[in-house]
Formats: C-alpha cells, structure tokens, sequence
C-alpha cells in the first residue's frame, strides 16, 4: 500500500475513535439536563451511562473474530451505519427506560468500530515504527475527541435540546460510510476456519449476568439474587473458556494470553480505564452543579488535559526509542495517579485549580500508558488474528470503564445519600441533579440548604472515588513495570 494512502487510512481510521470520545464525554456534559426531562431514578442513571459499555464488552471479541472472517473493512462501515441509526433513535428518546435501549443499541454498532480500526491499522502499517507513530495518531485521536465533544457539546446543550448531542455522531458516521470504501484496505483471515454461534452467545451471557449481580450489590447491598446472578455469570464463564480450549477452531484464542506483553497489557487497560472511567461521571457534575459552571465553561476549562492527552500519545513513539517501554507505561500510570491525588483537594465551595491540575495530569499520564500498551497487543498478535487481538484489548478496556462506572458511580452515589440530611426528599437522594431540581420547587432559604448539603455530599463521592483511583493506578502502575519488565517473548521488543 501506497505510503500517502496509508496515512489517509489512518486519517479515516481516527474518526470512529473521534466519535467514541465524543459519545463518552458529552453524555457525561448531558446528565444534568437528562435529569431534569426525564427524570431518571439513580439505577436508570447509571444504565444510561453504562449499558453502552456492557454492550461493547460482551459484544467485542464476537464482532473482532467476526471481522477476520468476514472483513474488517465491511464490519467497520456495517458498523457505522448501525452506529449513525442508534444515535438518532437516542437523540428523540421520550423516556429514561427508551434511552436505555438506544444506548444498548450503540453499544452493539461501536462493537464493530474499535478492533476493526486497530486491526486495519496492524495490516496497513507494516513496518513496526511506522505503526507505533500511527497508533500514537490513533491514540491522540481519542483525546481529541474528548476535546471536542464536550465544547460543541456544551454549545449544543446551550442552544438545543439534550438530545442534541447524539446527533454529532451522525456526519461523521456519513463522512466514513462516502470515504472509507476509496481509501481502506479490505483485510481478513485467510483461513478462519468454522464459526461457532454457542462460543458467540456464552461470550455475552457470561457478561451481563456478573455485571447485573455487581449493579444489584451497589444498589441493594448483597443479596442471594446479587450472588445467583454473579455466579451464573462466572460459571458461563468458565464454560466459555473450556469450549474454546477444546475446539480446534476457537473463536477466542486463549494462546495470545501466553505472551506476557499481550496480557500485561490488557490487565493495565483495563485497570487504568476503570480508574479514570468512574472520575468522568463524576467531573462533569461537580464543574455543572457544584461549581455552577455553564456547559462549554466546564469543557473548555478541561480542554489542557486534552493537550496533555494528545501530547502523550504522540510522544509516546518517540520516548519509546530512548527509554524501556515498561519504564514509560509505569510512569504514565503514576503520573495520572497524582492527579487523583489532586482532585482529593476539591470542595463544595471551589476547586476548579484542582480538577485541571487533575486531569492535564490524567490526560497525559494515561495517553502515554496506552499508546504503548496498545502497540504492544497488536504488535504481540499475528497479522491474520489482528481483529481478536484488538477486541480483547477492546474488551478490557470497555470492561474496565463499564465497570469503573458502576462499581465507583455507585459507591460515589452511597456516599452522596449517606451525607444527605434525614427527611430529604428521594428525588434529591437519588442524583444531584435531582436535588438542583427540587431545590427549585421550595421556599428560597429551604431550597439553599438542600444545595449546600447536596453539594458537599456530591463532593465527599468525589473525594472517595479520587482516593480510590489513587490506589488502583498506583498498584496498576507498578504491575506493568514488573510484568513488563520480566517479559521475554522475542515477538514485541521492550
């Protein structure tokens, strides 16, 4: 392939990645104004924010396995159009329970977007410094995408209605279905081999059953249908990977978790991205309703984390030539674990030094990680298995954010409603923007007190779940450098 061409795949390979960040933090810009129209329960808050990822999870190694069979060209625009659909669908979404489904549906279409452009990317660019640079641009992509959706995000929601903000996904979903078929390579395996429709199933099933328990223990505390739940989960699991063990023609193969730099990798995704996942939900409330900032405010006061976001993974191949790549994945972490460390220091009456001390730290800090842990997954997986190896990465960093979402939105959600004074309404309990609400609707005096007790309770969630990523990023960081570090496979050079 043509060099110049090459990187005007590259360029059309970064849009769906533009659009996933985009969808990711302008949802997050959206929730208060969600809030408001349709008037969600904390649970159904927490669906529409993470259905989306539970989706992608479940649904990424079949759509990645699925794309080297049938082509990873036709699976990515295939894609795109489910994508472009879904976004409407959730753009005139009449109920909490309506904008459930459609984010499911999204989840399902942007199954298909992720591996499929990582793995095209692993059969374009062959040579192995050219990829690096290229999965850097991929990578800074992202962040710019979280530059830019929560401004025209904020914009939109300044000017139109909520649903708004799902409508950019649709030009650029158009761009890619006119562009893509002129400038992309198709690319598959040559030898697939038999697809198997039960690994398919038991790979979601097991998924969505350990998630259900996991959202049943944060809301209700444990009980024996939490626990059913989780271990029906886990024993589908366990069948999932025995059936692929014994097939000589497994739809996930679990040889790739033998090289040590692959599956470092995936851990150090995951764990990152469920760290910093369960900050994002929590961020853009606190500059909206804590703060009292205006939506674009709020974004562009986060627009130098995504400067930082972009610097770091496109430094990231340079860096890479001087210093060990388990040294650089450490440090990144580390870097983004002090600025949790910062965001401890936010309170109810001010801190918005903090939250972009926090997130310049976070942004670099994590694009550097993973800019290089990516190029380790797909540099570590054979060119035909290309698709599998990216929607397992894929897979652990959704997981990871899903479940940072969860597990963190909901410890941050039981620390709000344990700091609430007694006798509050349930609608102020439920969300902060449930208590903005009801404010609204009481005697003056009554209704400032019910915000400055909302307030600091919001924020003592955000002091817990910043301590909370302090921890797992410190203990993510130091595991990469050890696993890393003691890698011998030849195939991917440290």
């Amino acid at each position: 392939m043509a060099r110049r061409k090459q990187w005007w795949a590259l360029a059309v390979l970064v849009l769906p990645v533009l659009l996933i960040s985009v969808d990711m933090t302008v949802l997050g810009f959206a929730l208060p104004f969600l809030s408001e129209d349709l008037a969600p329960t904390g649970a159904e808050q927490l669906w529409i924010v993470d259905i989306y990822s539970f989706m992608l999870a479940g649904l990424l190694v079949l759509m990645g396995t699925l794309g080297d069979r049938i082509g990873r060209r036709k699976l990515l625009l295939a894609g795109a159009a489910a994508f472009g659909a879904a976004s409407v669908l959730a753009a005139f979404s009449t109920s909490a329970f309506m904008l459930i489904i459609a984010r499911a549906l999204l989840g399902v279409g942007g199954a298909t977007l992720m591996p499929s452009t990582l793995s095209l990317i692993r059969s374009i660019f062959l040579d192995a410094k050219q990829r690096r640079i290229a999965i850097g641009v991929w990578s800074a992509g992202f962040s710019g995408g979280m530059a830019v959706g929560p401004v025209l995000g904020g914009w939109l929601l300044e000017h139109f209605w909520w649903g708004s903000v799902f409508l950019i996904n649709v030009p650029v979903m158009l761009v890619l279905l006119i562009v893509g078929p002129f400038v992309l390579p198709e690319a598959r395996d040559p030898k697939p081999g038999r697809f198997d429709p039960l690994s398919a199933l038991l790979s979601l099933a097991a998924m969505l059953p350990v998630v259900y328990g996991i959202k049943l223990i944060a809301e209700h505390g444990f009980t024996w249908k939490a626990a059913l739940s989780i271990l029906t989960g886990l024993a589908l699991g366990v069948v999932f990977v025995r059936r692929q063990n014994h097939l000589d023609e497994p739809m996930l193969d679990l040889k790739l978790f033998s090289n040590r730099a692959f599956s470092a990798s995936v851990v150090t995704n995951m764990l990152g991205v469920f760290a910093m996942v369960g900050l994002l939900f929590l961020v853009p409330q606190y500059l909206q309703l804590v703060l009292g900032l205006a939506p674009v405010v709020a974004a562009l006061w986060m627009l130098p984390a995504t400067a930082a976001g972009v610097a770091g993974a496109l430094l990231a191949a340079w860096l890479a030539k001087r210093i060990r790549v388990s040294v650089l994945v450490s440090g990144g972490l580390l870097v983004a674990a002090v600025g949790f460390l910062a965001l401890t220091q936010v309170s109810s009456g001010g801190g918005l030094a903090y939250v972009v001390v926090s997130f310049t730290l976070l942004g670099g800090g994590v694009a550097l990680s993973e800019t290089l842990t990516n190029d380790l997954v797909v540099s570590a997986a054979p060119a035909e298995r290309a698709g599998a190896a990216s929607a397992i990465s894929e897979t652990g960093f959704e997981l990871g954010g899903a479940l940072g979402t969860a597990i963190l939105g909901s410890v941050a959600t039981a620390v709000y409603r344990a700091g609430l004074p007694e006798g509050t309404a349930e609608s102020a309990r439920d969300t902060l923007g449930g208590a903005v609400a009801t404010a609204q609707h009481l005697a003056p005096a009554e209704g400032q007190a019910l915000l400055e007790s909302a307030r600091e309770a919001f924020t003592q969630g955000v002091h817990v779940t910043a301590w909370a990523g302090v921890v797992v990023l410190v203990y993510t960081g130091v595991q990469a450098f050890v696993l890393l570090n003691r890698k011998k496979n030849s195939a991917v050079r440290i």
